[in-house]
């Protein structure tokens, strides 16, 4: 059994094996046993046009500072350049559909609002964990190599399942399941195996621009593209500097992604809860104060995300997104909590501390602080930050 996760190409070539259409359906039928919701199977390979738009949207600039999407581009493009001896690529789909409606929790602006996928435990130890079950279920029953893949490798996985049969990319970008809606979390087995492709599934958006209409930032250029840089989630969770000024009012209280343009498909209608009980949202992050939030230290952050995506991102980035809630709360009673954050370690605390005071206080109280403590900051993001709050 070869078998390894994240690795580099292997460097002999795996023996041909014809197609057999039933080891296609017995991938799927073992598949869908395992608990996965959906699943496909597609060559080792991209569209031409996929490709085009990849190297647009890098040409362009749209990737942000996500430079790891550059540094890769190449594998990103061609799944035979990660890996040569791949063949065919099985896609996996789990469902991750909200009992709730994700957008009620925009109108509490005390309160913070955190992507649907992040208030559960971690998705990619919960799909990781099938996809290595199946994998070796298809090394001992039908031979070959695999390699399997969650979000953790330079891996097109939105257009792949969509060639895999899976849906069709909307155009927000995501994929879009008639069964599932916008809510599919998404894996691959990559193998030398030579199965059955499915049909690439058709697009079903029709004139429906429910998705672009409702980005708060306007992120969408056209229909089928995104500019990350505008984008929500990128901003609260990739991004890891300062959030551009243009966007912070936009932000509102999401806190932690946006679930916006996911959350208004129509096609979520047919979208049942999520079954398995490792991705059901923990209560205890359902509703939590911005208040409560802005007090968090390191250790207070880690103990209430264990386990779940928001702890990847770090307490400093978390605390930025905090403010920007706070700021946009317009409630002056979150000012005592803000102020001690002006004496954070980390600059990009300290900035948005001085942003979302600007917002709270009166311009004389603010002129005061101002004048107090920004001559003693040594970071000149921060100095800024009190400029332009001043000049509000």
């Amino acid at each position: 059994m070869r078998k390894k996760e994240n690795a580099t190409a292997a460097h002999a070539p795996a023996p041909p094996v014809v197609a057999v259409p039933d080891m296609a359906a017995a991938v799927r039928a073992q598949a869908l046993a395992l608990g996965f919701d959906a699943v496909g199977i597609t060559g080792a390979g991209l569209a031409a046009p996929t490709r085009a738009r990849l190297e647009d949207f890098l040409a362009e600039g749209r990737h942000g500072t996500m430079d790891w999407m550059a540094t890769h581009a190449d594998r990103r493009g061609d799944p035979r350049v990660l890996w040569p001896a791949a063949r065919s690529i099985v896609m996996l789909g789990v469902n991750h559909a909200p009992d709730t409606d994700p957008l009620a929790a925009l109108a509490m602006r005390d309160r913070a609002a955190l992507a649907t996928y992040a208030v559960r435990r971690d998705y990619h130890d919960v799909v990781k964990s099938r996809l290595k079950a199946l994998a070796r279920w298809m090394v001992d029953a039908l031979g070959g190599a695999v390699k399997v893949f969650v979000d953790t490798a330079p891996v097109m996985e939105k257009p792949l399942a969509a060639a895999a049969g899976l849906g069709w990319q909307g155009k927000h970008t995501n994929l879009v399941s008639q069964q599932f809606g916008s809510w599919l979390f998404l894996g691959s087995v990559f193998t030398t195996l030579t199965l059955a492709p499915a049909l690439a599934h058709a697009d079903r958006c029709g004139v429906c621009t429910r998705c672009l209409d409702i980005c708060p930032t306007r992120a969408f250029p056209a229909p089928y593209q995104l500019d990350a840089r505008r984008c929500i989630a990128y901003l609260t969770i990739e991004h890891k500097g300062h959030i551009p000024a243009a966007y912070r009012r936009a932000i509102g209280n999401r806190v932690f992604g946006c679930d916006d343009c996911l959350a208004v498909c129509p096609w979520n209608k047919f979208a049942q809860s999520a079954r398995d009980s490792r991705l059901a949202a923990r209560e205890a992050l359902s509703s939590l104060a911005l208040a409560t939030l802005l007090e968090l230290d390191e250790a207070a952050f880690r103990a209430l995300f264990a386990g779940t995506p928001i702890k990847r991102t770090g307490r400093d980035r978390f605390l930025r997104n905090v403010l920007i809630a706070a700021g946009n709360a317009g409630d002056p009673t979150l000012v005592p909590r803000i102020r001690p954050l002006l004496d954070d370690p980390a600059p990009i605390v300290r900035a948005m501390a001085v942003w979302a005071l600007g917002l709270l206080l009166d311009p004389a109280a603010f002129a005061r602080l101002c004048g107090e403590r920004a001559p003693r900051e040594e970071d000149a993001d921060v100095r800024d930050e009190w400029a332009a709050a001043g000049r509000r």
